[in-house]
């Protein structure tokens, strides 16, 4: 059971790892780290999400607190729920792009702050494996909210255009579905897979993946749309595609929605240390103030607070706005694109292009037994450049830079480079690989 903990929240094979059972223990323990009296509980549309929510929802009423029901909705819906019904915490249950046979749940106290490993979902296991947390003299109480529509309302105070932008949006058989259903009739939507089906029959629900852009991108093509929307199983991630069927990189699509935003005023803006330096340089030609961040919503989120940062985007698709919480969403960013490509009266393809002046490796894992020693050979090597240690280590020389760091998920060494030139990219990933794989 221990294994299903992990750094950003728990996720385990159903029914091996995570069930009705193993959620009754999250729940009375969640609520005995918390002291949470209410907690605001959304699922996704895996066939299993129910079995979780009846055990979880018994294990907080048995400890005494409040269950606020919203049903099926996407991640940053309950990110939402949880500021604008004033709950005390939240669960969302959802193991986000994994396989069917996933199930998991993210986890926040009040104002939709994520609780991490570093910030109690370690507590919370000890507790689970423990059975240590106090009895109740109360149950509580199941009521329902529908979050639909006033999610809805939420997001089309955004809405700048007066036109319907033709787009292609691929759902994923998933909560995008839901993410952008009170926002559909300001689009004229092409639409893939919009079917709820928690055992993604089409495609994993991952545009990370870019082999899972493969329909999206031909269909953008044929249909001539003006971009195309891929979301992920929650719909907390998503990638987009300009009008010419190319994949827009995530941190360019940070630079392209701080665009729009900084054109109503100066702000400050968080990228992830992965990005670009074209997203660093536009944030900053736009008006903005550009602060880098690690990777990770946890410390992403709790870095915007502290900076009260308006908008974050970091590599792997998520987009955070401090209007949501300061948490993600993707109807958002997706809203946010249409106003800049009216505004401007530019394809997407024209945004993008400006930006596609450098030349990245993308992130590349490598399995390695020997993290310690590693490091230490490249920070040895590299000396000459400036460095530093936000998340892993990172060096920038005139004409490239790259980061190294240990995956907070996986058993493997991330790289990240990028150069001003295709040449310089291609030597300086070739030599770091070499030392990192031997």
């Amino acid at each position: 059971m221990s294994g299903i903990f992990k750094a950003y929240d728990i996720r385990g094979i159903f029914p091996e790892e995570i069930n009705a059972q193993v959620a009754e223990k999250i729940g009375r323990a969640f609520i005995e780290f918390t002291g949470a009296k209410n907690v605001v509980i959304g699922r996704d549309m895996r066939p299993h999400s129910q079995d979780v929510f009846d055990g979880l929802s018994k294990g907080i009423t048995e400890q005494g607190a409040d269950v606020i029901d919203l049903g099926l909705c996407s991640t940053p819906m309950s990110y939402f729920a949880n500021g604008h019904l004033k709950a005390e915490a939240s669960i969302i249950i959802t193991a986000s792009h994994n396989p069917g046979n996933w199930n998991g749940m993210k986890l926040c106290k009040a104002d939709a702050v994520p609780i991490s490993g570093a910030t109690g979902i370690m507590d919370i296991e000890k507790i689970v494996i423990d059975e240590s947390w106090s009895k109740s003299d109360k149950v509580g109480k199941i009521t329902q909210d529908d979050i639909v529509k006033p999610y809805g309302e939420f997001l089309k105070q955004f809405i700048k255009f007066d036109r319907k932008p033709r787009i292609v949006v691929d759902y994923a058989n998933s909560m995008g579905i839901y993410e952008i259903a009170e926002i559909e009739k300001y689009f004229d939507i092409i639409p893939l897979y919009k079917e709820l089906d928690g055992t993604f029959p089409n495609h994993e629900a991952n545009p990370l993946a870019v082999e899972t852009l493969d329909a999206i991108i031909a269909k953008v093509k044929e249909t001539g749309a003006e971009f195309g929307a891929a979301f992920d199983g929650d719909a907390d991630r998503c990638g987009f595609i300009d009008d010419k069927g190319e994949i827009i990189p995530m941190d360019l699509f940070t630079a392209l929605i701080a665009q729009d935003i900084l054109s109503e005023g100066p702000a400050t803006i968080l990228y992830d240390l992965r990005s670009s330096w074209a997203t660093k340089e536009c944030i900053e030609e736009n008006g903005g103030t550009a602060i880098m961040s690690r990777v990770g919503h946890a410390f992403i989120k709790a870095q915007m607070r502290e900076h009260d940062a308006v908008f974050a985007g970091e590599l792997s698709g998520h987009y955070y706005f401090k209007e949501n919480c300061t948490a993600e969403s993707q109807g958002l960013a997706l809203i946010k694109l249409a106003n800049l490509a009216d505004k401007t009266g530019k394809k997407v393809s024209e945004l993008v292009a400006p930006l596609r002046k450098y030349f990245a490796s993308g992130e590349i894992n490598s399995e390695v037994s020997n993290v310690e020693a590693i490091m230490k050979t490249i920070k040895a090597k590299y000396v000459d450049g400036k460095s530093y240690e936000l998340d892993g280590f990172s060096v920038e020389f005139e004409d490239w830079w790259f980061n190294i760091r240990c995956s907070n998920t996986e058993p493997v060494l991330r790289l990240n480079l990028e150069a001003t030139t295709e040449s310089v990219m291609v030597e300086k990933r070739d030599e770091l690989l070499a030392i990192i794989r031997g």
